[in-house]
């Protein structure tokens, strides 16, 4: 029994090794919503129709024990839902601002809608009405990733309600459009079928940490995994499709000169993600997703831009190096 229990403790070992072996715990499924996944604060809905469909935002709303009177909005990337934000809320919390991280439509505990036309204006037109209807009017807003794409565009649409804008390795800093070709909604729903718990794993350990896993990095594949193992996956794939090619189709990279907010980056210098990337021509492998020389473009283009830059730190800064991130990113901004 010894020598069984030795084995199953060496096997797990392995799957948290910094090499490239990739192992998952043989965790839970999760329908579309996320039934049964714990997320760190107290979850509420925002019920709507759009598009001759009945929808729910899922959002959480953290309030601070001694307030500020500030609000801040935190906007979460494509592969991930308000939860990622949790250590982030905590400490904002604690220096008394209120934290508002909603779920988008088709994200996390959010609808996944059987079909639906999405768009950067659609997720912010929704984003603000749940904010107003909730009493936020006024507020810093904070997007990472692809929500750093839907912050820009609602700095954009509602600047009169941004305090300030706080983008941490967002996605849109170029246009890969004009780098790899495009790839279909069906093409791109095929690609997500395939995808497995393994393969995420692999993916976010690859593309996010340079090899090196950490145990605190697994709750944030456990929804996106759990998905995979339901019967409700092909809905959650489609629509992961359907938000892909938004992402694509759609930069911001062009209407930055318009920013009329205060507006700061953050940026992780071992960044190379691009959309896109995967299928482009090698010549155009290697310029796609600099992060460093991307995020200096964008802050000659965004009016009076501030850039902080973190070496040896990827595509998700707040996760990787939480205390670099907030000590010498967030506080320096807000």
């Amino acid at each position: 029994m010894k020598i069984y229990l030795t084995l199953i403790f060496l096997i797990f070992m392995m799957g948290c090794s910094t090499n490239k072996t990739v192992m998952v715990n043989p965790a839970n499924s999760y329908d579309a919503e996320l039934t049964g996944y714990q997320y760190p604060y107290a979850v509420k809905f925002f019920p709507f129709e759009s598009q001759k469909q009945k929808m729910q935002m899922a959002y959480m709303d953290l309030p601070s024990e001694k307030s500020n009177g500030k609000t801040i909005v935190l906007l979460h990337g494509k592969n991930f839902g308000g939860y990622a934000f949790k250590d982030v809320a905590r400490k904002l919390s604690s220096q008394g601002y209120r934290v508002i991280m909603p779920d988008q439509i088709g994200f996390g505990k959010s609808t996944k809608p059987k079909n639906f036309q999405y768009s950067f204006q659609t997720l912010a037109l929704f984003t603000n009405n749940l904010l107003t209807h909730i009493g936020a009017d006024e507020y810093f807003l904070l997007g990472h990733s692809m929500g750093g794409m839907l912050a820009t565009r609602m700095a954009l649409m509602y600047p009169e309600k941004v305090k300030k804008l706080i983008l941490v390795n967002p996605l849109g800093l170029e246009d890969w459009k004009l780098l790899t070709p495009y790839k279909s909604i069906d093409d791109l729903y095929r690609d997500e079928l395939k995808q497995t718990p393994e393969a995420i794993k692999k993916y976010q350990l690859d593309a996010y940490y340079a090899g090196h896993w950490k145990p605190e990095y697994e709750p944030l594949i456990e929804a996106a995994s759990g998905w995979t193992r339901h019967s409700d996956y092909p809905l959650v794939a489609w629509n992961s499709a359907l938000t892909y090619d938004m992402i694509f189709t759609q930069p911001v990279i062009y209407e930055f000169k318009n920013l009329k907010v205060p507006t700061a980056l953050i940026i992780g210098q071992r960044d190379r993600t691009a959309p896109g990337k995967g299928w482009a021509p090698e010549e155009n492998k290697k310029k796609m997703g600099n992060y460093p020389e991307l995020g200096r473009q964008a802050a000659k283009l965004i009016p009076g831009a501030q850039l902080i830059e973190f070496e040896g730190i990827g595509h998700v800064p707040f996760i990787e190096d939480f205390d670099q991130f907030f000590e010498k990113g967030l506080n320096k901004i807000l």
